[in-house]
């Protein structure tokens, strides 16, 4: 396979159904885009459904609007309830970074509760229609993160930025741990993650202080495009050989940017008793019990 690799290789999509959360805007919206391009059928699973019926509007092919708030696990077993037919491949795509303490519907701090719970929940509820495999968004910033078993809402002294490594490693432990767990399982089902490097998205900018400033400064210096942070995501959900597993991400020194390539994570991202730990937590916060004797072989 080409060291270069990008969206032009995507092998052909017709007759796939893809599921990408956070699909309206950003990465997401570049992903959704370049898999409606090669073929696909895509869901694009948003909060706001006016932003992502505008968003479908441009794009090319068969796409589809459902609405989707990671932050209410209602909302996400009624999208779960009411997505029709099988799903080939689910992209968990959707997240917010180093926003000010919030809580979720559920009471869960807010990166934790968006970009794993909510995902831990979704994937788990659509276990039994996926046919191919999940793909799980990390970050670079896992390494920023540690799980804090005893206190993962930060009920006292709340940091930013170690609430979303928490919720980054958070991911990238998930989907490993699927992966082993799909395995163990007998299932045909592959876990991949994925991180895009540093891309001028608007993940950026909502800090709500003056950090906003350094980082859309950053965005323009040093930052890759969308397009070119989706590349990670577009080959953990395309390459058909790709082992389950694999950790996608840019290949450029300190993966900043560059084309895709498998990368390694930290020794806590592959710690396996602090894995199972998290996902009993998971579970356990989140209400919902995989089977994974129904998942797809």
């Amino acid at each position: 396979m080409s060291s270069r690799w990008t969206a032009k290789d995507i092998p052909d999509q017709h007759g796939r159904t893809v599921v990408v959360t956070g699909a309206n805007s950003g990465l997401g919206l570049v992903t959704a885009k370049e898999l409606a391009a090669a073929g696909a059928r895509v869901v694009l699973a948003c909060r706001d459904v006016a932003k992502g019926r505008a968003a479908a509007a441009e794009l090319p092919g068969t796409v589809r609007v459902r609405a989707l708030d990671l932050a209410d696990l209602d909302s996400v077993r009624t999208f779960a309830d009411e997505l029709e037919g099988q799903v080939d491949v689910l992209i968990n795509n959707a997240g917010l970074m180093a926003v000010p303490q919030g809580r979720t519907k559920d009471g869960f701090e807010t990166q934790l509760g968006v970009n794993h719970l909510g995902h831990f929940a979704l994937t788990g509820l659509l276990l039994d229609r996926i046919t191919d495999r999940v793909v799980t968004l990390s970050s670079f910033l896992h390494r920023l993160g540690r799980i804090r078993l005893a206190d993962p809402n930060f009920s006292a002294g709340y940091r930013r930025w170690s609430a979303y490594g928490q919720a980054k490693l958070a991911n990238l432990m998930f989907a490993y741990e699927l992966q082993r767990r799909l395995e163990a399982a007998g299932s045909g089902v592959r876990s991949m993650a994925a991180h895009p490097g540093y891309a001028a998205t608007n993940l950026q900018g909502r800090t709500e202080s003056i950090q906003d400033l350094g980082m859309k400064l950053m965005n323009r210096v040093i930052a890759q495009s969308a397009e070119g942070g989706a590349l990670p995501t577009l080959h953990a959900a395309t390459v058909p050989e790709l082992p389950g597993g694999s950790f996608i991400g840019p290949n450029r020194p300190g993966e900043m940017s560059g084309y895709p390539h498998r990368v390694g994570s930290n020794k806590a991202s592959r710690d396996r008793e602090m894995q199972r730990r998290l996902w009993e937590l998971s579970e356990d916060l989140t209400g919902v019990r995989y089977r994974f004797e129904a998942a797809r072989s």
